[in-house]
């Protein structure tokens, strides 16, 4: 089996990875090589262990323009390409959404899955390649795969898709109800990070480490009420959003990306997790496995699913709401041995039960039996 995995990376981590690492005019491959060494979103964790069961796999990184630019250059597809190119793009300037059918990006994507001619395409965004063109793309693959743990889009966005996945439980029913395959598949953590990072000590009582959008309405009035206890520290993107008295601004120590984000979280000795409003009730982002992993005590809000993934109490703790989370974070500081007691469960539980490599064995189940049902 071969499979093609399309990602998109946050423009911002993109911006300030080239500006880190001036390697834009490096080949493609040295190119990839260093950005999925950088440890952001899922990195190499589902092609490595796809790779390793026996599947062909390779990741592209849709909306990265010097990555893809030089993978035009080096199959000669350059031509006529520089003059709808922004100066910006090859200095390292990255993109937003590329949803635009006649973005060059999407056409170097489109050409790119054309010569891959893959069993099956998986697209972690749903959006990288607009409907129309995506359809045309069927003759060229097996399977077309969605994965998706964000708000949905509109239903003509998804109906080119035979399979979509996600890690909302709720969400399955409604994706099978306009006509598509659907199965919950969780999101995990890669092992290989904890050798990256090392063991770097505590240095924060408690963190939160993420973003702060309109998609996280609920949760940034929670965070600023847990803000005014002064035991937290902050790190992540969206801090320009809060208001100028928000009592988070003090505490916010910037954005943090890929390894730079494990340590911080390795650093903490209490973590606090918080869901987008569109999860509802059910927990599901890649914060509970990437605190767990890295043996950090998840403190996360109450969730229906959540005992389906961790015991509550011995792997992980919840909060009801935002005096209970003040509550527990000073009862956590101040009883060390059951604060770390529950980290090292967790990260048992997560190294044991919700690693990708798991993840893989079953994503390669649930393919196969899509392909064998087509």
């Amino acid at each position: 089996m071969k499979i093609l995995i399309v990602d998109t990376y946050y423009p911002k981590f993109l911006a300030d990875f080239y500006r880190s690492n001036p390697i834009a005019s490096r080949s493609s491959a040295e190119q990839k090589k260093a950005l999925l060494a950088s440890g952001f979103g899922t990195s190499d964790a589902y092609s490595r262990n796809l790779n390793s069961l026996g599947v062909e796999a390779e990741e592209i990184i849709a909306n990265n323009a010097p990555l893809q630019l030089m993978w035009a250059r080096e199959n000669g597809l350059v031509a006529g390409l520089l003059s709808r190119l922004p100066q910006s793009w090859t200095t390292g300037e990255m993109l937003g959404p590329i949803f635009d059918r006649s973005h060059v990006l999407v056409h170097l994507l489109v050409e790119q899955i054309r010569r891959a001619k893959p069993d099956i395409l998986y697209l972690q965004d749903l959006g990288a390649i607009p409907p129309d063109l995506l359809m045309t793309l069927k003759s060229y693959v097996g399977l077309v795969v969605g994965q998706v743990a964000s708000p949905l889009l509109p239903e003509k966005w998804l109906k080119p898709y035979d399979l979509i996945l996600t890690s909302f439980p709720h969400f399955v029913d409604r994706i099978r109800a306009i006509g598509i395959a659907s199965h919950c598949f969780r999101l995990g953590f890669d092992e290989t990070i904890l050798a990256k990072i090392g063991q770097p000590a505590r240095r924060y009582a408690c963190t939160f480490v993420g973003g702060l959008t309109a998609a996280h309405a609920r949760g940034t009035a929670f965070l600023e009420y847990v803000a005014k206890s002064g035991t937290v520290d902050f790190f992540g993107y969206g801090k320009n959003i809060l208001r100028s008295d928000s009592p988070i601004r003090p505490r916010h120590h910037g954005e943090v990306w890929g390894l730079d984000m494990f340590r911080v979280l390795a650093e903490s000795s209490i973590t606090i997790n918080r869901h987008i409003d569109v999860a509802e009730d059910n927990a599901n982002n890649m914060r509970l496995y990437e605190a767990t992993g890295v043996g950090t005590m998840l403190l996360t809000d109450a969730k229906k699913n959540l005992g389906d993934l961790f015991e509550v109490g011995k792997e992980v703790v919840t909060y009801r709401d935002e005096s209970d989370a003040v509550r527990l974070i000073r009862y956590y500081t101040q009883h060390p041995e059951e604060r770390d007691a529950i980290a090292k469960a967790g990260q048992a539980r997560t190294l044991r039960e919700h690693s990708y490599k798991n993840r893989m064995r079953e994503l390669l189940q649930i393919l196969n039996d899509a392909r064998r049902a087509a």
